[in-house]
């Protein structure tokens, strides 16, 4: 056992209060009392009122939207936990915002991912948790340890229960292959295709042709991120194109802003399997189904707070 308290000390944020009370129960460990409000002019105001003094903290809060408001109480509350003399402070990101900007890909633009890692650090994160990263190199934007966790066997225990005949998994873009071939592996070393698409912009892509034969085949789309729903609606279009018998999407982060759920309705899509990484929508499309990652990332805290390995988690993991 290292040299940190026994007790670990569960703070949720604002952003998603229903995770975070989902990991306590799993844990029987109770939330930290905690105090948040606004000043008037709208800046917030926290408080932590345990004793923390030497304990291991995790920090629960995605920097789901409003996400500049997730990301700066969770800034805040990095900076709490530090004054008060906590042991060691994990921030436990289900979704971290700003993923998508990663990189510099034209002039005069700043690498948004960068920016949020230097903040969650100088604020007082002494480990990262995070569960599947846009861009998973973002990793490297970190100098302190970052365990990099995967939605898939929580997901994977989903799409069995549908018991899909001949599955084939299919990748919506290029840049999603290896994990579309993680879950093809998952499933017995499954067929795989890739949907061919060009992005126009942040909000429209064109799909030109479908990579691998589904036709008579059932098929289950996979990525890491559904936001206006665009990429996974006409990747369900062109795959029911191609001759797919059916269509399973199952997806990490549900961001499902903008007209989203309207356009996973309108595609041929049997059903949605997603999340519970940011906030499930009071609106939400009429197949979804919502996979809760709480006891994974119960178990991801247990293991941090031990010492013990994460990546563990990924070989035997039975929700």
């Amino acid at each position: 056992m290292p040299a940190y308290s026994e007790k670990i000390t569960l703070i949720a944020g604002n952003a998603h209060p229903a995770l975070a009370q989902a990991i306590s129960r799993h844990l029987s460990v109770p939330l930290a009392a905690t105090h948040s409000a606004r000043f008037p002019d709208g800046e917030m105001d926290i408080k932590v009122n345990d004793d923390l003094r030497g304990t291991d903290c995790f920090v629960i809060q995605p920097t789901c939207p409003p996400v500049n408001d997730s990301w700066i109480e969770l800034l805040l509350l990095l900076d709490t936990l530090r004054r008060a003399s906590a042991g060691r402070i994990t921030a436990v990101l289900p979704y971290y915002g700003y993923a998508r900007k990663d990189r510099k890909d034209e002039g005069r633009v700043p690498i948004s991912a960068k920016v949020v890692a230097n903040t969650l650090i100088s604020c007082g994160a002494e480990r990262i948790l995070a569960l599947d990263m846009h861009a998973p190199q973002i990793q490297g934007f970190f100098d302190v340890p970052v365990d990099h966790m995967y939605a898939k066997p929580v997901l994977m225990d989903a799409i069995e229960r549908l018991a899909i005949q001949d599955p084939m998994i299919v990748s919506p873009d290029v840049g999603g292959i290896k994990m579309a071939r993680a879950y093809a592996k998952a499933m017995n070393n499954a067929d795989l295709a890739i949907v061919d698409k060009r992005r126009i912009s942040g909000s429209q892509i064109a799909v030109e042709h479908v990579i691998g034969d589904v036709e008579g085949r059932n098929v289950v789309i996979v990525d890491d991120m559904i936001s206006t729903g665009g990429s996974i609606a006409e990747a369900a279009r062109i795959v029911r194109k191609a001759g797919a018998r059916s269509v399973v999407i199952a997806v990490t982060h549900g961001i499902l802003c903008g007209n989203a759920v309207e356009r996973l309705d309108g595609a041929p899509i049997d059903k949605i399997l997603i999340t519970d990484s940011v906030p499930p929508k009071d609106v939400r499309p009429q197949k979804l189904e919502i996979v809760s990652v709480a006891p994974l990332l119960a178990r991801a805290i247990v293991n941090i707070h031990r010492n013990e390995s994460v990546s563990s988690l990924f070989d035997d993991f039975s929700a």
